[in-house]
């Protein structure tokens, strides 16, 4: 008995001594809006949280921490109402890692009170709150305090606090959506959310409330036209049957201010918040605003007519590349021979050569759509999400882009069998002419192609099956109308040098889209994997120069086999070494910590490792995937048979709060290692590194 009555006195003194701690690096205090207390209306308080620099504390969805909370003591008859949370913002740790949602330096809770209806003027009421939070700088320690406030009841109507009422107008509150139109849908792995129609949002990061979307994974985000389209991971912990998209869209506004909008919408539906305020708000938090669901699909549309303009741009473009432009005026006058001048068989053919080039679109829209179905099917993840996905579109677009820069040729062989095609006589002649023209188009100038390939692996089938409707009609529409008007061949620019510039001019924004890809991957795999990837472009770029160096023209045939073994050769090589690859799970086998397990431990002579941790440690979770991820310490674990102990301080535990006082902690992350030859065990620093874990064990 007296061994407890110690371990609860120790227990109790190092709460009071973390709770001092705390409060010195977070002061919390209760204001009011108004000065007084008035019968019949309601009282605005907010917690008032002032943290030393580097420290933080967290939102409702906190990612690694816990949020903060108010206890209350009021007088009877009053009602609280729930925590108004500011626009969180993304906590990052010194080495630039995502560790949570939270704030910085000073926040303002907001809560609104009901007061009782008896209240009597002349009196006084004391509003008492008990204040519990996680705060975090390189280590985390909980908080607590109890905050009081006194007021007077009075008559007439509430005098404002100004100064109160400033330091409130200045902490972003999510606003409603009134003007936007909203969509989200799932995909996959991945939740699409869409807006359009009120302006432009600088910087966007969703955070969701119930923790549905992966708080520490990059977030997508494109702008086009007005419209906002941001592609997000689903949680991996995230419950199966959630059936909308709740929490803050922040970003920042023209005047650099950050600032949020309150997102409620339904999976698979669109809504119109300024058409559906009249239907009512959805039960949420004072200060907050919901997004009613309806059948709207204005935010997709506008979304894909500014992708079918971009398709039909591109094919067009098609045309100005150097292996399909010189063949335009030839094709118009093998049509003009074929039909004898005569008006309208000169534009049967155009209508022919329309339809062969659209078969071909819709014959590759409908190729991929199938391969995207297997797909889906296998588990392929074609998202930018994918790391191995990212990897590949970076070395398609290098590819091309290499290719555009003259390293290289596609589609000469093809160019010389649509010419032989074209000569056949009659209608099908012709359309098939207009297949041979895709075939020669996408080989020779694949990369504009790349967009309509996103589409086809992203977009529902019948809008993909647009986009490259678009593509055909872009490509083919020289050839229709210069059918229809066929002197109008003499206002064609000749071909020249400037056609070969501005091909290796269009290289450049493919180089930028594979600088754009190489970014998304930095965050996607560890800085080892993000080398081994650069180093495997740098090879398939090797193999693409070895392929255009021994299969231009006039190389003879047994130097250009060995271009094209070697060219594929260095291409799986490139794509072996950097082919990313997800971090590896650590294989130890963690036992839960108890003083007993320690002492059976050391009586069994065992080295022993024991980590003092919390899900809502930041510097903990860090620790985890660098330093138990490693090979090295795997196998020096495995090896010299060390018992791994976990002492799991998520939750309060008196035996571990005793444990950590009895070294003068109040904190985690703590680790401890007891060595044979040593009757004391050693302690590690906060941050660790897997050199350090292992010096830890040499006598």
């Amino acid at each position: 008995m007296s061994l407890i009555r110690n371990v609860r006195a120790v227990a109790t003194a190092l709460v009071v001594f973390a709770s001092f701690t705390a409060r010195a690096q977070v002061q919390a205090s209760l204001v009011a809006a108004d000065t007084s207390v008035q019968r019949g209306h309601s009282l605005t308080v907010a917690l008032r949280l002032d943290q030393q620099p580097t420290w933080h504390t967290y939102w409702i969805s906190s990612g690694t921490g816990y949020p903060t909370s108010l206890h209350w003591g009021l007088p009877a008859g009053w009602t609280p109402g729930p925590i108004q949370w500011p626009v969180p913002t993304v906590i990052r740790d010194a080495n630039g890692n995502i560790t949570g949602n939270g704030y910085e330096g000073i926040v303002e809770l907001p809560v609104t009170l009901t007061p009782a209806g008896n209240l009597k003027p002349g009196e006084h009421v004391t509003l008492e709150a008990q204040a519990k939070w996680l705060m975090c700088s390189d280590i985390c320690i909980p908080g607590q305090a109890n905050v009081t406030l006194t007021l007077p009841v009075s008559l007439g109507t509430p005098q404002p606090d100004e100064a109160v009422r400033a330091e409130l107008a200045r902490m972003p509150m999510p606003e409603p959506t009134t003007g936007w139109k909203l969509a989200a849908a799932r995909h996959g792995k991945n939740v699409t959310l869409q807006l359009s129609g009120a302006g432009t949002l600088e910087s966007p990061h969703f955070f969701s409330e119930v923790g549905f979307i992966q708080y520490d994974q990059p977030q997508t985000a494109f702008n086009s036209d007005g419209s906002l389209t941001l592609t997000l991971p689903i949680s991996d912990d995230a419950e199966a049957a959630t059936s909308k998209l709740l929490g803050v869209l922040a970003y920042t506004d023209k005047k650099g201010m950050h600032r949020g909008l309150q997102i409620d919408v339904p999976f698979g539906s669109s809504a119109t918040a300024a058409s559906a305020a009249a239907a009512g708000p959805t039960t949420r938090a004072p200060g907050s605003a919901s997004t009613p669901s309806g059948s709207s699909s204005g935010a997709t549309i506008g979304g894909l007519f500014a992708t079918l303009v971009s398709a039909l741009l591109g094919g067009l473009i098609l045309n100005l590349m150097p292996c399909v432009f010189p063949v335009l005026g030839i094709k118009i006058v093998g049509f003009v021979n074929q039909s004898g001048n005569e008006r309208r068989k000169v534009t049967l053919h155009g209508v022919a050569f329309t339809l062969g080039v659209l078969v071909s679109f819709w014959a590759l829209a409908g190729v991929l759509a199938a391969l995207r179905a297997g797909g889906a099917q296998l588990g392929w993840g074609f998202q930018l999400q994918s790391p191995a996905f990212v990897f590949c579109l970076a070395v398609v677009m290098l590819i091309f882009a290499l290719s555009l820069s003259g390293v290289f040729e596609f589609g000469l062989s093809a160019m010389g069998t649509g010419s032989k095609l074209q000569t056949k006589d009659g209608y099908a002649g012709t359309f098939f002419t207009g297949v041979l023209a895709t075939v020669v188009a996408t080989p020779c100038s694949a990369p504009f192609l790349a967009p309509a390939l996103g589409a086809a692996l992203t977009l529902p089938t019948a809008q993909a099956f647009l986009v490259f409707s678009a593509i055909g009609i872009g490509l083919s529409s020289p050839y229709l109308l210069l059918s229809i008007f066929p002197r109008a061949v003499k206002l064609l620019p000749r071909p020249g040098r400037w056609m070969e510039t501005f091909k290796q001019l269009m290289a450049f924004p493919l180089y930028a889209t594979v600088g754009y890809l190489i970014w998304v991957l930095d965050g996607q795999v560890r800085e080892s994997g993000l080398l081994m990837t650069l180093l495997g472009l740098t090879v398939i770029a090797m193999a693409v120069w070895l392929y255009g160096r021994y299969s231009s023209p006039g190389v003879n045939s047994r130097h250009s086999r060995f271009g094209l073994v070697g060219a594929l050769a260095m291409l799986v090589l490139g794509l072996q070494l950097g082919w990313p690859r997800p971090a590896a799970a650590s294989d130890v086998t963690w036992e839960p910590w108890s003083i007993e397990r320690v002492q059976q431990l050391r009586g069994e002579n065992r080295p022993i490792y024991v980590d003092f941790t919390a899900r809502w440690c930041a510097t903990c979770q860090a620790n985890k995937k660098l330093v138990f991820s490693s090979d090295e310490i795997k196998r020096y674990f495995r090896t010299r048979n060390v018992a791994t102990l976990r002492a799991d301080w998520t939750n309060s535990d008196p035996r571990i709060t005793a444990e950590l006082a009895k070294w003068n902690r109040s904190a985690v992350p703590f680790n401890l290692v007891y060595v044979r030859t040593q009757s004391e065990p050693k302690v590690l620093p906060e941050v660790l590194t897997p050199s350090i874990v292992l010096r830890a064990f040499e006598p």
